[in-house]
């Protein structure tokens, strides 16, 4: 049969390491709006497995399998669920194909490429914080002397980066000239504040003094000390809450994982200092679940929102939700999105307010939002509003 002629071409261009890419498309299959699926053989942690690109309509996901799994998939699919497949490899490249009138074809060509295929997955990612040459890491217990990341350190290095990504592309948004004030709220052990430092100073070249606001003393002295002996002279830590820190000619300010009304103090802080950039993600949402749970409003969502579980995911959404638009009636473009922390912890929402010093804000529209927002859900006050008298 044509389809198990193409199974054996893709094993032996397995075996021989001579598979570029296969893929499987005219998709006769159930799943809706999946169209195609692309395949590659990668290297994950060592171990060899196939890259399973499902492209939908509108999304793509990404799946590994081992050699095995992949060849029993190829089996099932090909003829049944997906009418073509294509193989591509350095010395040919065969296609197989069911014809509308439900004959099956195989058409081979050879290659004029004899380029082998890389292996991507494995190689060093370029990170915006390298491992190499960075005494606070060691300090830190992130890396040893030569700069190889500890195994039980992967998740928090991964984190570090995934954060510097983030902001790296924040960073572009808001203007870096002349000398740049950071506060990090609750900056705790450290971590995410020395790698931001050493990325604005000796990764963007900015003239920025950054500043850790923590309320655990040994935590500060540790970070002090650590700044001290790697040389970072714009970089400090002090002890206190965020509600009683000064933040004014505050440029930018950060709060990660703030509890409940911690986060609206902290956003409060960065629209009195007139910050260009405000960014937290918020932790705990109480004060708005309980103000839902004291009134208990009959809406639309009352069917969800007698569910704990339920009624808890609804309070983070309208308390962030209405944090958003307090930022924007005060003249801040507004982002919402999700921040993985690390591997091991729930994923949390992200929110940015950029200052927008062109437009002025319809305040008279937002705070009519703000107040049918509070109604809908039998909210009397938010916090963040409370402080800011709106």
């Amino acid at each position: 049969m044509k389809i198990q002629e193409f199974i054996t071409a893709f094993e032996t261009s397995h075996q021989e390491n001579t598979l570029i890419k296969l893929s499987l498309g005219n998709y006769k299959g159930s799943e809706e709006n999946l169209k195609n699926i692309y395949i590659k053989k990668t290297l994950i942690r060592h171990e060899e497995k196939f890259s399973f690109t499902y492209r939908y309509k509108t999304r793509d996901i990404v799946k590994n399998y081992s050699p095995d799994e992949t060849k029993d998939l190829l089996q099932k699919w090909i003829g049944s669920d997906f009418h073509v497949a294509t193989l591509q490899t350095s010395a040919f490249e065969v296609q197989f194909e069911i014809l509308k009138n439900g004959k099956e074809t195989l058409k081979k060509k050879f290659s004029e490429t004899n380029e082998a295929p890389s292996l991507e997955h494995d190689r060093t990612k370029n990170r915006l914080i390298s491992a190499q040459n960075k005494p606070y890491l060691q300090q830190l217990n992130i890396t040893d002397q030569q700069g190889n990341v500890f195994k039980n350190a992967q998740d928090k290095y991964k984190q570090i980066n995934h954060y510097i990504e983030i902001l790296s592309s924040l960073f572009k948004e808001i203007p870096t000239k002349g000398k740049l004030k950071v506060a990090d709220m609750g900056s705790g052990k450290g971590y995410l504040t020395f790698a931001l430092y050493d990325y604005l100073h000796n990764v963007l070249g900015l003239n920025a003094s950054v500043t850790g606001v923590e309320f655990r003393p040994d935590l500060v002295e540790l970070c002090n000390r650590i700044a001290g002996e790697t040389g970072f002279q714009d970089l400090t830590f002090t002890e206190g809450t965020i509600e009683a820190y000064d933040s004014a000619e505050t440029n930018v300010l950060i709060a990660l994982h703030a509890c409940d009304t911690a986060t609206d103090d902290a956003i409060y802080k960065g629209i009195t200092a007139g910050s260009d950039l405000i960014v937290v993600a918020p932790c705990c949402h109480k004060q708005i679940r309980r103000e839902i749970e004291k009134h208990k409003t009959e809406n639309d969502v009352r069917f969800l929102t007698k569910y704990g579980i339920f009624l808890e995911r609804q309070a983070e959404m309208v308390t962030d939700g209405i944090r958003a638009m307090i930022l924007e009636y005060f003249g801040y473009k507004t982002k919402v999105f999700e921040f993985i922390s690390d591997a091991h912890t729930p994923k949390n929402v992200m929110v940015v307010g950029i200052k927008d010093r062109r437009n002025k804000p319809d305040q008279a529209a937002i705070l009519k939002k703000i107040k049918d927002a509070k109604a809908y859900f039998g909210i009397d006050y938010h916090h963040l509003e409370r402080m800011a008298g709106i």
